[in-house]
């Protein structure tokens, strides 16, 4: 579904600031090889050769183990890639923190391949991760907001904890869409007060989708190794099909989502976003797991695998049985010629394909949706301010923060989804309750009907159409997609390339039921492997007209 348009749906029937805590990230990487950005500026653009450029969790593994590369020379030169592309070059604002102790890590896990111990396929693997996710070190965790600016937290979200016992390098932190995209209905996706406006590494002046902005952005343009994102409804596949990345939303529970700024309780989750399948499943597996501080995850870990890489089957389509969503094409006739290529590739190695109708459960959904979210965001964010060190302690607060800096928190959109989640009542609200019910029982059988009555193994649809021109004054221009259900739901949702329109990417959905990442992940990695269309963007400064 359009990112925001079930927020337009409902209601309806300038200053940039620079990146705060970015630091500078020019030193040379101790006795190994002078890093280069890999950029050359041209009249079009900028020509690319970053040695980097499109390796894999597994190639960087290699390089490590046979000593090409060590963890920090890697680290190091992902930092000055930052610094090339993000602070200076495209210009691409898509990290909005440097983790000064990022090296200091690297160097660390480094000492642990010496001595013998390496903790897994994460080991020595740098990353970043979005904006509202806690980190307990000297980064701060602000959703983008600059209401929230000073709020270092005081212990690792789970998946960060998770993270750091993989082994992972933690490089820094994306900027997104202000709180989420959940703050106005004219807003533009990839802008916050604190990180200004990202773009689209494929197309400077084209957005890259939110919320995940700099996640899509940053691991597509080559500025770490994998990244993480999160969604609401559309958050992480959005910006995964507009700047040609992999992304997973996993179904609500099997990542924990303690310590994320949050949205929704029914709704949010953590994902994967990277560059291939193969290493999304890796990281998808590794943040899996049960946390005694959300309720979500409990008793849940017997029903997801540990490890997701048996899936990667390059005959995966081999006897599958696909439903295409076809209600949710017919917005762009481009985005439909490649859908219809992606199912006749998908025939081709040994799909069944049935075209689907719209299910009764999934219609008039806007308002209930949109009420389960305004009454989830007051609580949870209020649950959050409360234990924070933000300098503000309430959504009461974060508004009239805003109201007394508008200038800067304010400059080209306002925020009346803020406002209207402060007007309702507590989640014992009789309106509340039966908008949960309605949006997330309809949602969950409407799709489980579908897969059953079909006997499939997934559904299929467009993830949504080419990247829309940044425009701060009128907001963004959605034109389709396919997440809503699989949001409502709490149910997995894999976007992956599938082509390009006038250069620019549109990638192809795939959902399903609770816990099927195993399936979407087999059928997702043999079309990967089949069609090749993942590329490294150019940053092409516009469109040629």
């Amino acid at each position: 579904m359009k990112r925001r348009l079930f927020f337009k749906n409902t209601l309806i029937g300038g200053l940039t600031l620079p990146v705060l805590g970015m630091q500078s990230c020019n030193n040379s990487p101790e006795n190994g090889p002078s890093p280069t950005s890999g950029l050359q500026e041209t009249p079009e653009g900028f020509a690319d050769d970053f040695a980097l450029n499109e390796i894999t969790v597994s190639e960087l593994q290699a390089k490590m183990e046979q000593g090409a590369l060590t963890a920090r020379e890697i680290t190091q030169m992902y930092l000055d890639r930052i610094e090339a592309v993000d602070k200076n070059g495209p210009k691409l604002q898509s990290v909005i923190e440097i983790n000064p102790d990022a090296l200091t890590l690297a160097s660390t896990l480094d000492e642990e391949r010496k001595a013998g111990k390496v903790r897994g396929p994460l080991h020595g693997i740098p990353i970043l991760i979005k904006d509202n996710i806690d980190t307990g070190d000297q980064m701060m965790t602000t959703a983008g907001a600059l209401a929230l600016t000073g709020n270092i937290a005081a212990q690792d979200a789970f998946i960060v904890e998770k993270l750091r016992a993989a082994g992972a390098v933690l490089l820094g932190k994306t900027n997104l869409s202000e709180w989420a995209n959940f703050r106005s209905t004219r807003s533009s996706s990839g802008w916050s007060g604190r990180g200004g406006q990202c773009k689209n590494p494929f197309v400077l002046d084209r957005n890259p989708c939110g919320s995940s902005s700099g996640s899509g952005a940053a691991v597509s343009a080559n500025l770490c190794a994998i990244a993480i994102g999160t969604e609401t409804n559309g958050s992480i596949v959005c910006p995964s099909s507009s700047n040609g990345v992999v992304g997973i939303k996993p179904t609500v529970g099997m990542w924990s989502r303690s310590g994320i700024i949050p949205i929704s309780y029914t709704q949010d989750t953590a994902g994967p976003m990277t560059r291939t399948v193969t290493d999304a499943a890796i990281l998808l597996a590794a943040l899996s797991g049960e946390d005694p501080r959300d309720d979500k995850t409990r008793g849940l870990s017997g029903k997801y695998p540990s490890d997701y890489t048996a899936a990667l089957d390059p005959n995966g389509l081999q006897g599958a049985r696909i439903g295409i969503a076809r209600f949710y094409m017919g917005f762009h006739e481009e985005v439909d010629q490649i859908l219809e290529k992606a199912f006749e590739l998908m025939r081709q190695k040994g799909a069944t394909l049935i075209d689907l109708e719209e299910p009764e459960a999934w219609k008039n959904l806007g308002a209930a949706s949109y009420n389960v979210l305004l009454y989830e965001f007051k609580d949870g964010v209020n649950k959050y301010l409360a234990n924070a060190n933000a300098p503000v302690k309430t959504l009461e607060e974060v508004i009239a923060y805003n109201q007394d800096n508008a200038a800067a928190s304010m400059p080209y959109f306002k925020q009346e989804i803020l406002e209207a989640a402060q007007q309702k009542g507590d989640l014992n609200t009789p309106e509340y309750l039966e908008a949960v019910r309605k949006t997330v029982l309809q949602s969950q059988k409407g799709i489980d009907q579908l897969l059953q009555e079909n006997q499939l193994d997934a559904i299929l649809g467009p993830t949504g159409g080419p990247a829309w021109a940044t425009d701060l004054v009128n907001g963004d221009h959605f034109g389709g997609g396919s997440s809503s259900p699989a949001a409502h739901a709490g149910y997995p949702n894999i976007s992956l390339p599938a082509g390009y329109v006038h250069g620019l990417p549109v990638g192809l959905s795939l959902f399903g039921t609770a816990f099927s990442e195993s399936t979407l992940i087999r059928l997702a990695f043999a079309y990967e492997q089949a069609s090749q269309h993942r590329k490294a963007p150019g940053f092409l400064k516009r469109i040629s007209y």
